[in-house]
């Protein structure tokens, strides 16, 4: 039984790979991911806005500091409290490289570009095999038209794929009008892959306080039917390696998307809520549904399900919709 899977030309030993998240923040935890299956791991995000904080941050101090007398200066911060750029998050990627075998893929949501190259340049001298592109931006501004939107996307690809040499995978969302026609686009521009769908912040009222809540839920694995169809529908027909990362809470999720046609399944909530040692269950899980449905590889069934492979083609479609409703009593 063989469980290889390729991602933007990284081979993997598992489809099944650990999305960004704060479990990577230790290098122990990514060697547990190794040791229980993961086929490669998506370091947590590196946040732009976070750097420039934190840089601020300590000129501020370096600032007042300057200005007082020696004798005072237990009275101020110590400097080593701020994590001034990206220096822990070069060692990350350092120290996860030194101690696994399994691909490092380096996420950064930007938010200049200024920062995309910068940041995606020093991931890459830091050992990373890849970088996921989390392009995390809700257009408040109710002027900016959808070729502005675009445009911004497009940009941003273009100007890392100028910078770094390794793969780079984009991690966008699912509201484009057209997503087929900006899926063309974005390979054009230069994208090695895409990871459908990142999840917006979704703010919540709390209607006694009158403030807006800030929690974050772990996605529910109902939440896997838009990626589902957008992984059903570009398989075959857009030269990208295709990444579902939503909902996957056991193997039935995984073994769904790959169905579709994607090439990894990310997860991160089934590990917060089950522990990293979880994985090595959707692995054994994923192998004994494949060893049933007389499956030797991965590829064997990969796409099987999508657009372009089943026998009617329409049930992704508005008339299959139609269908449904006419069944309706």
């Amino acid at each position: 039984m063989k469980m290889h899977a390729s991602y933007m030309g990284l081979n993997l030993n598992s489809p099944i790979v650990v999305s960004a998240c704060t479990l990577s923040v230790q290098t122990d935890n990514i060697v547990k991911m190794e040791d229980n299956g993961a086929g490669a791991v998506v370091l947590f995000s590196l946040f732009e806005e976070q750097i420039r904080k934190e840089e601020a941050r300590f000129k501020g101090v370096m600032s007042e500091t300057s200005y007082a007398f020696a004798e005072a200066m237990d009275y101020f911060p110590d400097l080593d409290d701020f994590n001034v750029g990206t220096d822990d998050y070069l060692e990350n990627i350092r120290k996860a490289k030194e101690r696994v075998n399994i691909p490092i893929i380096g996420s950064l949501n930007g938010i200049t570009n200024e920062g995309w190259v910068d940041y995606s340049k020093l991931m890459e001298q830091a050992g990373a095999d890849g970088i996921e592109v989390n392009i995390f931006f809700i257009p408040a501004d109710i002027a900016m038209s959808s070729q502005e939107v675009e445009h911004r996307y497009l940009n941003i690809i273009e100007t890392i794929k100028q910078t770094v040499k390794i793969p780079v995978a984009v991690k966008l969302n699912p509201y484009f009008s057209a997503m087929g026609n900006m899926s063309l686009r974005m390979k054009n521009a230069g994208a090695d892959a895409l990871v459908l769908f990142n999840r917006f912040y979704q703010p919540d009222f709390d209607i006694n306080e009158l403030v807006i809540k800030t929690d974050l839920h772990y996605s529910e694995s109902s939440e896997i039917r838009l990626p589902l169809l957008w992984i059903a529908l570009l398989y075959g027909k857009v030269n990208l390696s295709l990444a579902a990362t939503t909902g996957v809470q056991s193997a039935v999720e995984v073994i769904k998307y790959l169905l579709a046609g994607a090439d990894v399944v990310m997860t991160a909530s089934s590990l917060y809520k089950n522990g990293i040692p979880y994985l090595k269950i959707m692995n054994k899980e994923l192998q004994d549904w494949m060893y049933m449905m007389g499956f030797d590889t991965i590829n064997s069934f990969k796409g099987s399900m999508s657009q372009q492979h089943i026998s009617d083609p329409t049930a992704y479609e508005r008339s299959n919709y139609i269908k449904i409703l006419e069944g309706v009593k």
